[in-house]
Order: structure tokens, then sequence, then C-alpha cells
């Protein structure tokens, strides 16, 4: 009987540590995805872009709340350095909560850098979390530019 016993709790013992369920960590790396553009199309310094990115970040540390702190960063094809944006903060009080969503950002209007009556380009976003994790890259579709003369 004593056997059967110990059996017994052996097996209780061994079911409840299997059961245990070893808790999920958050994915600290925000990931984006390209929505859509206003226009592939634009004069040379005239037309504003607006572009839409869907977010994720499951531990909601997306923006910040110093305006001189810049977290997106855009690249123009054409050029070596980035272009930088504020994001501010998409949870209230900087909470760590799973987001997920979209914002739109209205891009300065572009221009021609040669001497040529049309070029084209494509965009590259990148987003920084407040922990210092980027996330994908993701690219807009090619771009015409014209002069606007």
């Amino acid at each position: 009987m004593r056997q059967v016993l110990r059996t017994l709790l052996f097996f209780v013992l061994l079911t409840a540590i299997l059961s245990c369920n070893k808790e999920e960590e958050l994915n600290p790396v925000p990931s984006i995805e390209f929505v859509s553009i206003s226009t592939t199309n634009v004069e040379s310094f005239n037309n504003q872009i607006v572009v839409n990115i869907a977010y994720k970040d499951e531990d909601g540390d997306l923006g910040q709340q110093d305006p001189d702190i810049y977290s997106l960063r855009i690249k123009d094809a054409r050029l070596n350095d980035f272009d930088w944006y504020h994001i501010p903060p998409l949870t209230p009080n900087n909470e760590a909560l799973n987001i997920e969503g979209e914002f739109s950002i209205e891009l300065n209007a572009l221009f021609l850098l040669g001497n040529g009556s049309q070029e084209s380009t494509t965009l590259s976003f990148q987003l920084q979390d407040r922990a210092g994790n980027w996330s994908n890259t993701i690219q807009s579709p090619q771009i015409l530019i014209v002069d606007s003369l």
C-alpha cells in the first residue's frame, strides 16, 4: 500500500511540475509594416507626401516625451544621411503594454538633386524604441520627382 501511495504521490508531483507554464517573455523589438503612401508622383519642392505605417510593440515603449529626441529615421535612397522625426509616446504614462496601430508621417517636400527634369527614389523607414531596439526596415514604392518649372 505504501508503494502505491508513493507512486501516486510521485505522479501527482510530476504532473504539477510539468503543468507549470513558464511565462512567455515579451519580444522587446518593435516591428513596422508599410501601409500606404499618398502619392508616388511629386513636383520638386511642391508636394508633401503622407506615409502610413503600422506598428507592433509587445512592451509598448515606442515614442519619446522629449520632442528633441527622434525615434523614426527615414532614408532617401539618393542620399547618404537619414532624416529624423519625433514620435510621441504611444502608451499612456509610458506603461508596458502590448500595442499595435498605425500612424501617419507628413514628409517634407522632395526635390531634384541633379540637373535632370526628373528623378526617382525610394524611402526606407526604421523605428527605435526607448530601450534602443531598432525595428525592421521597410521601404516605400518608387517615387517619381519631376521638375516644377
